[in-house]
C-alpha cells in the first residue's frame, strides 16, 4: 500500500535538523487534521507550520481511508482493518522521516492528536527507530471502548435531559452498549440492530479495529517509556471529546515511566485546537485561531527538547 504524505523540511540543505512525525486523529482524517462533512480543521497543517518556523521538518500523511492514500487496497473488505494497518503506515513514516536528508537522527518527535496519541505511544515503545519526545495533544487516554461508553452516555443524558428520548429509551440504549462492549472484548463482534444509532458507531466493518484497539490502554503503554522521556500533554475545558479527568489518568502513567512531562491545561480551546469555548463540534472547520496557549507550549517544548 502506498501511503501519501507531505515533507516540510528547510528549502537549503545545512546542518542537521529535528523533525516530528504528525499523527491525526480517529475516522477519515487526513495529513492535515481535515475530515469530511467537518470542514477545513487543518490540525496538522497548522502545527507543520508552527514547527517550521521553529526549524524543525515534519511529515504528516494520509492514513488509510483519507486523502489520497483512500482505503487501497481494503476498498472492499473494510471489516479486515485493525490496528495493525495503521501502526504499519505510522512506523514506515517514522523510518521514512528518520531516511530524509539532512534529519538529526537524534532528535526525533512523534506528535499524536486524539487517537493518534496512542499510535505515537505505540512507537515510542515498539518502534525500533528510536523516539527522542512525545507530543501527546487531547489524547485518547483510556481503553477506547471506554471512552466511547462514556460519550455515548454522555449523548444519551443531554438526548434525555432535552426531551428527545424517553426514560425507557435511554436505558435502552445503554444496556445495548453494555451489551455491545461486553461482545467486542469476548469475541471481536457486535450485536445486530443496536438501537439509537449504535449501529453507525459499532458495525461489524470496524468491529475488528475497535476490539484491537481496546486491548491498548494508554497509560500502560505510557508507563513503558523510557524513563526521562520529554512529552508535551495537552487538555481543555473546552474539549468535549477528551476530558482533562481523562488525561490526568494517562499522566499517571506517564509518571510511572517516569517521563519528563510538561501538562498544559488549556482554557477554553475545542478538541481541534482552536480558540472556541463553546463546547459543541459545529465550529471545528470554522477559520477559528489555533490555541495560543498552545503555540507557545510548542515553541518552549521545541526549545527545551
Amino acid at each position: 500500500m502506498t501511503v501519501h504524505g507531505t515533507w516540510r523540511h528547510p528549502a537549503r540543505q545545512g546542518k542537521p535538523v529535528p523533525a516530528v512525525l504528525l499523527i491525526a486523529g480517529s475516522g477519515p482524517t487526513d495529513r492535515d487534521g481535515n475530515a469530511p462533512r467537518l470542514g477545513g480543521m487543518d490540525t496538522l497543517k497548522t502545527m507543520a507550520e508552527l514547527l517550521s518556523v521553529e526549524g524543525v521538518a515534519s511529515l504528516r500523511y494520509d492514513k488509510l481511508g483519507s486523502g489520497k492514500t483512500g482505503l487501497g487496497p481494503y476498498a472492499s473488505k473494510a471489516a479486515d482493518v485493525g490496528v495493525g494497518v495503521f501502526e504499519r503506515e505510522a512506523t514506515a513514516a517514522l523510518s521514512f522521516l528518520a531516511r530524509r536528508p539532512g534529519v538529526d537522527e537524534r532528535r526525533l518527535t512523534v506528535i499524536g492528536h486524539s487517537e493518534g496519541a496512542l499510535f505515537a505511544l505505540l512507537l515510542a515503545t515498539k518502534a525500533t527507530t528510536p523516539v527522542h519526545s512525545l507530543g501527546l495533544l487531547e489524547p485518547l487516554s483510556r481503553r477506547y471502548l471506554d471512552v466511547i461508553s462514556a460519550q455515548v452516555t454522555a449523548q444519551i443524558r443531554a438526548q434525555l435531559q432535552a426531551g428527545l428520548i424517553t426514560k425507557a429509551q435511554a436505558t435502552e440504549i445503554e444496556d445495548a452498549m453494555a451489551k455491545a462492549v461486553a461482545s467486542l472484548r469476548a469475541d471481536g463482534t457486535v450485536p445486530a440492530d443496536l438501537p439509537g444509532g449504535l449501529s453507525n458507531l459499532l458495525s461489524p466493518a470496524n468491529a475488528k479495529f475497535l476490539s484491537e484497539a481496546d486491548r491498548l490502554n494508554p497509560p500502560e503503554l505510557a508507563a513503558g517509556l523510557k524513563a526521562r522521556t520529554p512529552v508535551l500533554l495537552s487538555c481543555s475545558d473546552a474539549d468535549i471529546q477528551v476530558s482533562c479527568d481523562d488525561v490526568e489518568h494517562l499522566a499517571a502513567g506517564l509518571e510511572k515511566a517516569p517521563a519528563d512531562t510538561d501538562l498544559v491545561r488549556l482554557t477554553g480551546v475545542s478538541h481541534v485546537l482552536k480558540e472556541d469555548p463553546s463546547r459543541t463540534t459545529n465550529r471545528y472547520g470554522d477559520p477559528l485561531p489555533f490555541s495560543s496557549r498552545l503555540t507557545q507550549a510548542l515553541r518552549a517544548f521545541v526549545s527545551r527538547a
